[in-house]
């Protein structure tokens, strides 16, 4: 049965994310809020992480997964991030874009697409998202929560209690949030491609 952390969505209490952070580190899967709908989060060192993310999402392993991180120093750390890239990513982050890059070696290859070795990052701007991985003390391994057979994703926490109080370990409560994916951007390429159109306006960026 899933922990229920009820939190200040602009001042969340570092106790209540110090504990769900304790999950995180003894393998669980936590529900949190971000700047683009739920998200279900693991830690990245965690062998069954990912095989445990996909399954509650049904996908399979082409789909990517997504780091998120606290910051631009954090994203080199993980992805390779060339010049004209890291303007475009200083200029949206944080914010509701995804990135698709080139994943570095620290990165586990059960994490990374398996024939494309790349993999989604981005930094979220949500107090609560950034305050969790604040208190795991490192990026998380996410992916945006929305039900087998659905389209649209999750955005109050009390349908995720219902629908899943008996697969996660925890479900942080930050209030309701937008009810909108992340826009994707595949940066592998000669030039920025959106992939998916979400919350983040790719005009912000200069892409079309």
């Amino acid at each position: 049965m899933a922990q229920i952390f009820v939190v200040h969505p602009d001042n969340p209490q570092s106790r209540l994310l110090q504990q769900a952070g304790e999950l995180l580190a003894e393998g669980g899967l936590v529900a949190v809020p971000t700047d683009s709908s739920y998200a279900v989060v693991a830690r990245l060192d965690d062998k069954d992480a990912a095989q445990r993310l996909r399954r509650l999402r049904g996908l399979d392993e082409r789909h990517h997964l997504t780091l998120l991180c606290r910051d631009l120093a954090e994203i080199s750390h993980f992805a390779r991030v060339e010049n004209a890239q890291y303007r475009l990513l200083k200029s949206a982050t944080p914010g509701p874009y995804t990135f698709i890059l080139e994943a570095t070696r620290v990165v586990p290859r059960r994490v990374s697409h398996p024939s494309r070795k790349t993999i989604g990052i981005r930094v979220p701007d949500h107090r609560v998202a950034r305050a969790l991985i604040d208190a795991a003390g490192s990026p998380l391994l996410s992916t945006t929560l929305i039900p087998v057979g659905d389209d649209l994703p999750l955005n109050d926490a009390q349908d995720i209690i219902e629908r899943y109080a008996h697969e996660l370990d925890a479900i942080i409560d930050g209030g309701a949030c937008p009810f909108e994916s992340t826009t994707v951007i595949d940066l592998t390429g000669p030039a920025p491609q959106v992939m998916r159109r979400g919350r983040g306006d790719p005009a912000a960026l200069g892409l079309s």
